[in-house]
């Protein structure tokens, strides 16, 4: 594996001067025909699986040899996150290339009151419990230059409840087949059958869910092997989310293994390794049908890991919040012949991937997308890219009704959090500390305050939803 560093971001002191808009403009290609030339796409998403949760990503004591050989061909992001630091605004970001801000999507559906904490400061900004069908997702834009498309997993973009909530699935969004995609966050009690999906219905007593949806995509793309036209997969598995639930063999081989780094619970560690098996079975697939060498290949998770289950050490907290451990999330692009392997550092968002799969299209950005979306495309064929910042909204209460309301901005090295409450600001140095110990807002007080207002300047361009004063 080839090691590469991209080219740094704008110097910390181009902050004080108040710069803002990507550097990078968005692809515009001419919309292309359909044709076998073009890459078929896999985009595989977990639900909540941390940066650390891998092997190829440090994990010492979790066994995921597929997904680390994949990661060894690919392209690794040291730097990716996840639009935001909980499912629905990340899935919503991916498929339309808008920042959650912008749809008003900025929490997990449905935003509830009771996710506030006892006696709040502030009430959670108003969030949206659909994707607008207004909006046109990668999926309908590949569907109309020639795809096939296929959604199998977690949506959970959709109502979870009402006479109207089946006309926000995946087939009303551009997906041809869908199976298991409706407007709930998790499978229920089990993640064995039977399961209580409105269209999914398992096949055998002992079913593992993971298993099934990965069995459902290897017949998919097996089906796939002598068609012409290119294929669109969004393979977007339920698990790693609560509850937890592993096959009594993986569990019991976790358990014997105790709790050590790597390992905070046995039932997760078996979880991730099923994971890992489904992945390998999956490719193994797309070797056999003989498009593996045409299929761009995006693996990422929706957030960060949950951190009752999960060991998240380098970072700082998990699911939910704005640290490091709630968005940042473990990222591999693979495209053989065209994505050299290697490891890169230049920071990137979910919100990428809508332009970076419509540029390997070959189709074209619509023209009045605002430009949140930004074509990876020059980084994975080798070249450098510079982006001004990226930008964070997470104005409403976790399930767990511990987390501050609030912003973050990354510019560089150097990230700034401001928090809603009461407008104090944290600003670290993520390549001195990754795992956010040193706030350096009262050392650089003209830096921290350049960024809150860069970050604010951001959330008039994109009209965020703001939490209001609960006294």
């Amino acid at each position: 594996m080839s090691s590469r560093r991209s080219s740094p971001w704008l110097a910390a002191s181009a902050l004080a001067l108040g710069c803002s808009g990507p550097a990078v403009t968005p692809v515009e290609t001419e919309q292309a025909e359909p044709s076998r030339s073009r890459p078929n796409v896999l985009l595989v998403l977990v639900d909540d699986l941390g940066w650390s949760d891998l092997g190829c990503y440090g994990n010492p004591a979790v066994d995921t040899p597929r997904i680390d050989a994949f990661c060894a061909e690919s392209l690794k992001f040291t730097d990716a996150y996840a639009a935001a630091p909980v499912c629905s605004p990340t899935r919503a970001s991916i498929m339309t290339g808008l920042a959650p801000a912008r749809l008003r999507i900025t929490n997990h559906m449905p935003d509830q009151e009771r996710f506030s904490p006892d006696d709040p400061v502030l009430l959670s900004a108003e969030c949206k419990d659909r994707l607008a069908l207004e909006y046109d997702t990668v999926a309908e834009h590949l569907a109309r230059a020639g795809y096939d498309t296929a959604f199998m997993g977690k949506w959970h973009l959709a109502p979870q409840s009402g006479d109207d909530q089946a006309e926000f699935y995946p087939d009303k969004q551009g997906f041809g087949l869908n199976l298991g995609g409706n407007g709930w966050g998790g499978p229920g009690r089990s993640f064995f059958a039977p399961y209580e999906f409105p269209n999914l219905v398992s096949k055998t007593d002992d079913e593992y869910l993971p298993y099934r949806i990965g069995d459902e995509a290897v017949d998919w793309i097996s089906a796939r092997a002598d068609e012409e036209d290119p294929f669109f997969l969004a393979l977007w598995h339920y698990t790693v989310h609560w509850p937890m639930d592993a096959p009594a063999d993986l569990v019991a081989k976790y358990e014997e293994r105790g709790n050590q780094p790597g390992i905070e619970d046995p039932r997760y560690a078996g979880m991730t390794e099923a994971l890992d098996q489904v992945f390998g079975r999956v490719m193994d697939a797309l070797e056999r049908s003989g498009r593996a060498g045409d299929t761009l290949v995006i693996f990422t998770s929706d957030n960060g890991a949950l951190d009752s289950v999960a060991d998240n050490r380098p970072l700082r907290a998990a699911k939910g919040y704005l640290y490091e451990g709630g968005i940042r999330v473990p990222t591999m692009i693979r495209w053989p012949g065209v994505v050299t392997p290697g490891v890169e550092a230049m920071p990137i968002i979910s919100t990428d991937y809508f332009a970076t799969i419509l540029d390997a299209a070959g189709v074209a950005m619509p023209e009045e997308h605002p430009g949140d979306s930004t074509s990876l495309m020059p980084v994975l064929r080798g070249g450098a890219m510079k982006r001004d910042a990226l930008h964070f909204h997470y104005p409403n209460y976790a399930w767990h009704r511990s987390n501050r309301l609030g912003g973050a901005i990354r510019a560089g090295d150097l990230k700034l959090i401001e928090n809603f409450d009461d407008g104090s600001l944290e600003l670290y140095d993520l390549s001195k500390d990754l795992g956010e110990t040193r706030n350096l807002a009262g050392e650089q007080t003209d830096v921290a305050e350049a960024l809150r207002d860069r970050l604010a300047d951001w959330r008039d361009r994109v009209d965020a939803a703001m939490p209001v004063r609960a006294r």
